[in-house]
């Protein structure tokens, strides 16, 4: 289920509280800057919200911000992102089309995993963010950032290059572009189904009359897990 996108209030002390009025990507953000509901604000520099056009009907979502993101306030700025930016130029994208933001908005220390209660606190964000932009396909890019928008535990490995159709958008993901940094063998694998992106993100914008995208890149039914 998506949140509703009322204006979250959070006071010098962690406490926080909804009202019903509408509010804007750039309140969420505001309302965000000072955010200390986890213990991931004592190590932070500072929050990294998201970038790329609000208007985007493709979005990506990575797992959290790392050091070099952490430092200037940006997703995905790093090795990684470099990676990010060639492979949107490999299928006709730019991140200036794209909207980019990651699970968890603040950077873990030493970059480890994000604790479940992190993830917890911080998701409504993230959904919030999702119907704010209202994208088409949202990307998810590893393993956490998969399981939090499909709202359950499934490895990247099984899933990844599968468009999934979701109440309000369709999943599409992927390998993380720093494990694919890490791991050679992925990367071909990445590669590949940015190309898979393509045809669907092709097929969404095609006049009817043309023919169907192949089985293989139509989108999974939930009651598969």
């Amino acid at each position: 289920m998506l949140y509703r996108p009322h204006r979250r209030r959070i006071d010098n002390e962690g406490s926080s509280s909804y009202d019903a009025s509408p509010m804007s990507l750039d309140d969420l953000c505001e309302s965000l800057r000072n955010c200390q509901q986890c213990r991931l604000a004592s190590g932070r520099t500072q929050v990294v919200f998201g970038s790329g056009n609000p208007d985007a009907s493709i979005m990506f979502v990575g797992e959290a911000p790392g050091f070099h993101e952490d430092k200037q306030g940006v997703p995905f700025v790093g090795a990684a992102g470099k990676l990010l930016t060639e492979l949107l130029e490999s299928v006709g994208l730019s991140r200036s089309q794209i909207y980019i933001a990651n699970v968890i908005k603040c950077r873990p220390p030493q970059n480890r995993d994000p604790a479940p209660d992190e993830v917890e606190t911080c998701k409504p964000f993230l959904f919030q963010q999702i119907q704010l932009i209202k994208p088409h396909m949202v990307c998810s890019m590893g393993n956490f950032a998969t399981q939090t928008l499909l709202e359950r535990k499934v490895g990247i490995t099984k899933v990844h290059g599968q468009p999934f159709q979701l109440s309000e958008f369709r999943l599409f993901p992927l390998f993380h572009p720093a494990a694919a940094l890490h791991n050679d063998n992925l990367l071909p694998l990445l590669r590949e189904d940015f190309q898979k992106l393509k045809r669907l993100l092709d097929a969404m914008v095609a006049p009817p009359q043309k023919p169907a995208v192949p089985a293989s890149d139509q989108p999974v039914q939930m009651d598969l897990f």
